[in-house]
């Protein structure tokens, strides 16, 4: 099927005049009732020249009970391009316009349907590439990331007034128990680091992990790949050099994507075509997230493999793993290795994928409830700040009002998180992200 088809696609309108579009153009025979959430039969045609352009479904949902809280109509049409094309064209004609990326979303905010972390955990259900990616975006869409942060946010706001109060009407007031204040801005501000230091977890499901496989030339590195990815992915054999190009595999282990990197054996070359597959590797080797570097057990560890592990930018997690156990015959393998497998049998794939994400930082993302978003990370991250930095003030017993400058700080970045202390800019920032039928 060319890019584009589908048996189905759907043109969705929402706005004031979206029924009356759809009744302009959608026939539909007998004695069919329009009504909200009623699927009408019928066709798409040109109001200009009666042609029928399409048959097709039509679905109108009256607002508040629509996805934007305004009137929706979707045609669910045949998912050809000409076909597609002729419905768009009629539709703009009759006054609509093409809607922005996220604009559905986007529409669906401001009019109260979703808050900014549900709305954002549409996109992120789009584009999830693994099932504990997705289980995270749903949890985000049925309010889990609002929650955690409207409860943080309402905990600020009661200190904030008891502080505020204080401020202006202390001789009429109880003492303020001062203990009792930072005992709570200190709590708030231990749950807000949390979610940062989790949400590397979070991306880590979401974005994945690019890992290199490196190895003296014939050591198996196309092996290994082809066996974590379940398939043949790379071509195998006994001959020195045969992979002369960065091989890509992309699989999800244990929840998590990951893109296998295989590189071309490093070694001394004439070949100019070997040599481009080695520079690729090296620079592959910059940019993992990980390492697997592998070596002949049956060898023992080399002078060459010490020259690949010395490769290995300081900082990138690498694995020492030991391959061809299947020929040590029950012997001990001459050199300490991380994990042992066989690339050829199978043997020790589970426990080199364990160590694997453990080595990442991506061992404990399973147990994870809710994640935040780059941009939700950076907005709690910098809550966290301000709420160390009214702390400081207490710890100096400033007057109350110093204590409320970074407080209340810390109240407009975590409504920027939910949306209700937002900029359209922000706005529009988030939302260009989307794609244009969401």
């Amino acid at each position: 099927m060319a890019p584009g088809q589908g048996s189905v696609a759907i043109v969705r309108l929402s706005g004031p005049q979206a029924e009356a579009i759809g009744r302009t153009l959608f026939a539909a025979p007998g004695r069919q009732q329009w009504g909200s959430h009623r699927v009408l039969y019928g066709h798409v045609l040109d109001p200009a020249s009666g042609e029928r352009v399409d048959e097709a479904l039509l679905l109108l949902m009256k607002a508040p009970r629509s996805f934007t809280r305004e009137d929706v109509v979707e045609l669910h049409c045949h998912g050809g391009l000409e076909a597609v094309r002729r419905v768009l064209e009629l539709v703009l004609a009759a006054g609509a316009r093409r809607a922005g990326p996220g604009e559905f979303s986007q529409r669906a905010f401001l009019n109260g349907r979703l808050d900014l972390t549900q709305a954002e955990a549409i996109a992120a259900m789009i584009t999830a590439r693994s099932r504990r990616a997705a289980q995270l975006a749903m949890a985000g869409l049925d309010g889990g990331v609002q929650r955690r942060i409207g409860a943080l946010r309402e905990r600020l706001l009661d200190q904030l007034a008891e502080l505020e109060a204080r401020v202006d009407f202390e001789e009429d007031l109880p003492p303020l128990d001062a203990a009792a204040v930072v005992a709570e801005l200190v709590a708030v501000r231990a749950e807000l680091e949390q979610l940062v230091a989790e949400a590397r977890q979070g991306e880590l499901l979401r974005e994945g992990l690019r890992v290199a496989i490196v190895g003296r030339p014939n050591v198996g590195k196309s092996s290994l790949l082809n066996l974590l990815s379940r398939r043949d992915r790379a071509i195998v054999t006994d001959l020195p050099g045969t992979t002369r190009d960065l091989l890509e595999s992309e699989l999800v282990l244990d929840g998590v994507p990951l893109t296998l990197l295989d590189t071309a054996g490093i070694r001394a070359t004439d070949d100019p075509v070997e040599r481009l597959g080695i520079e690729r590797s090296r620079a592959a080797l910059a940019s993992a997230d990980g390492v697997l570097l592998l070596f002949d057990l049956a060898a023992g560890w080399t002078a060459e493999d010490q020259a690949l592990r010395d490769l290995v930018p300081e900082g990138v997690p690498l694995l020492l793993v030991g391959n061809k156990a299947d020929l040590l015959a029950g012997a001990a393998a001459p050199v300490t290795a991380d994990v042992c497998i066989s690339a050829l049998s199978g043997a020790g794939r589970e426990p080199l994928a364990a160590l694997l994400l453990q080595r990442c930082g991506a061992g404990e993302a399973q147990g994870l409830q809710v994640a935040l978003n780059g941009r939700q990370r950076d907005l709690a991250a910098d809550a966290a700040a301000s709420l160390a930095a009214s702390l400081e003030a207490a710890d100096q017993a400033l007057p109350w009002d110093f204590w409320t400058i970074d407080l209340r700080a810390a109240v407009r970045r975590l409504g920027e998180i939910t949306g209700e202390e937002v900029s359209e800019a922000v706005l529009d920032r988030v939302f260009a992200r989307f794609c244009i039928g969401k």
